[in-house]
């Protein structure tokens, strides 16, 4: 099924790829603190030892995290950024060599149908991309992921290839030459270039071409940027499903742990929640195969499977205790609203977490908002705290929810056809005094929302500036196989015109936090301490004395 872009606007969470829904990466034995402010040679000396032992141990999800996250702390360091670039490209060869969507595809097609492919990710590129595309650095992207692959245990294992690090050197560094005074123009150009590389590979390698042209498809949406991603089949069917708001799986949040997959939340109703699987639980070992032995990312990717199969994991409790557990994979509905209650029945103060913008979301907000009016409500704290966005649209029925009138966001693109101005409807508007949380986990759609609400002066934002991702993704299915492309195609701007983008949205009351309470995508726990949450609590009662 093709879905056009204006069904599928979105603005998805902070890594491009996505494991489990969704899968994020602990990075506890990592300080960014020293970037926080004027850095020396020592420090930056310090992140970059710091990221080389992730290196070593090719652990190149945490180093693609880790490189983000300095990344956004000092956003002038040339030797991050292509650091980044270095641990994008190891992670995502290692994500497609064990992804079976991808190999799927390997096998059935052909030279003439992966140069269509390519060919048809230049086009998406050419016409939807926020920027002009710059055709030479998609060639020379293409021959880097080729080096990078070439270096990869699983890939050349997967060919049977005896290359050693010199002579994948040699062949490289000859590629680049014979690049260097060639016209790259058009995509028609890069198009052409992948071809010769790709038929050099197989002269000096005996590497099939249709490998190497794929690697240049799928290197070129990395070299856009940090939201643009090639999406494999499996890829591009759990994005649409997050976005539909359910999934196949066990029915668990989770990040990387050490030599585990710690569990963050557990979704009620999941094959995990009946197997009594509570969060802060780890998995230790999936299908017999111990975490100290694989991966993370592989751990994560062998946790997926069709729906009905099934897959045997360890999990060890918080006691030390661990259990071996048979689960089958289902499909699982994923609530947009976490938790809708009433704090403070006597001051009518009420709480509703949103884990993400979704399909439901709206329908799901509109049946909290009811259940709490009923309870008494007189003043409703809106946590974001952690949310990672997802679809442009749903946010912006959600704030409609809350604004009167006037302008809600706005996109801009390099096509017209992506400036949108969205704005408020007067019906249906609760008037409902408003306490949001967010920190630096809130990003794009959440952002959208705590921006309007800041910019209309419709309710008091608490805790930590928001994430910084002031941009809009398409979704793009291929016609040539079952793939596809996420592009950024517009930016997007508050109802003030204040871009979003490496900003963020800062709190009108900024609440410090020694140990923050988790906003990775956890369920929060509104009974031990929270300082940001008594904050919004306190500010909710004077907004209700007030009234």
């Amino acid at each position: 099924m093709r879905l056009r872009i204006l069904a599928l606007r979105v603005a998805l969470g902070l890594l491009a790829l996505v494991p489990l829904c969704p899968f994020t990466v602990s990075l506890r034995a990592q300080d960014l603190r020293p970037l926080a402010g004027r850095i020396n040679v020592a420090e930056v000396d310090q992140v970059l030892r710091a990221g080389d032992e992730l290196e070593r141990a090719r652990k190149w999800g945490e180093a693609l995290a880790y490189y983000e996250q300095a990344l956004r702390a000092h956003p002038d360091l040339p030797d991050l950024e292509q650091r980044l670039s270095g641990a994008r490209l190891h992670y995502e060869i290692i994500s497609r060599y064990a992804d079976r969507s991808f190999l799927s595809c390997l096998q059935q097609l052909r030279e003439a149908e992966a140069l269509d492919l390519y060919g048809e990710v230049l086009l998406n590129v050419e016409s939807h991309y926020v920027e002009t595309p710059d055709w030479r650095r998609f060639v020379e992207q293409g021959i880097s992921a080729t080096e990078t692959a070439l270096g990869e245990t699983a890939f050349l294992q997967r060919y049977t290839l005896q290359v050693t690090p010199e002579r994948s050197q040699q062949l490289v560094s000859h590629l680049r030459q014979s690049m260097a005074g060639r016209p790259i123009r058009s995509r028609h150009d890069a198009r052409d270039c992948a071809a010769l590389i790709a038929r050099t590979c197989q002269r000096e390698l005996g590497l099939a071409p249709q490998v190497v042209i794929l690697e240049f498809a799928c290197a070129v949406a990395t070299s856009l940027d940090e939201y643009s991603s090639f999406l494999t089949g499996d890829q591009m069917d759990e994005v649409l499903s997050q976005i539909e708001g359910n999934f196949v799986g066990l029915g668990v949040e989770l990040k990387a742990d050490i030599d585990a997959l710690l569990i963050v939340n557990v979704i009620p109703g999941g094959p995990a929640d009946a197997a009594g699987i509570r969060g802060g639980e780890r998995i230790v070992q999936v299908d017999g195969r111990s975490l100290r032995e694989v991966s993370t990312e592989t751990a994560a990717d062998m946790l997926k499977g069709v729906e009905g199969s099934s897959v045997q994991v360890a999990v060890v409790s918080s006691t030390g205790e661990t259990r071996q557990l048979q689960l089958q994979r289902r499909r699982v509905e994923v609530p947009s609203v976490d938790r809708a209650s009433l704090l403070d029945r006597q001051h009518g103060v009420a709480y509703m977490r949103l884990t993400s913008f979704q399909k439901t979301t709206v329908r799901d907000v509109d049946a909290a908002l009811w259940k709490l009016h009923r309870e008494g409500m007189q003043c409703l704290i809106l946590d974001l705290r952690g949310n990672p966005g997802g679809l442009l649209t749903a946010s912006v029925d959600v704030v409609d929810r809350f604004v009167a009138q006037g302008a809600i966001v706005s996109t801009r693109g390099r096509s017209p056809g992506e400036d949108y101005d969205y704005q408020a409807q007067l019906v249906g508007t609760w008037r409902v005094p408003l306490v949001v949380l967010i920190d630096e986990n809130s990003a794009s759609a959440s952002e959208i929302f705590a921006g309007a609400i800041r910019d209309h002066h419709r309710g008091t934002l608490v805790g930590a500036r928001s994430y910084g991702k002031g941009s809009v993704q398409g979704i793009f299915p291929l016609g040539t196989t079952h793939a596809g492309l996420r592009l950024t195609t517009a930016r997007f701007y508050s109802p003030g015109g204040q871009p979003i983008s490496r900003r963020g949205v800062q709190p009108d009351v900024l609440v410090h936090v020694a140990a923050k309470p988790d906003s990775s995508g956890a369920t929060v726990n509104l009974n031990r301490s929270d300082v940001v949450l008594d904050a919004a609590v306190g500010i909710a009662r004077q907004n209700v004395a007030e009234r």
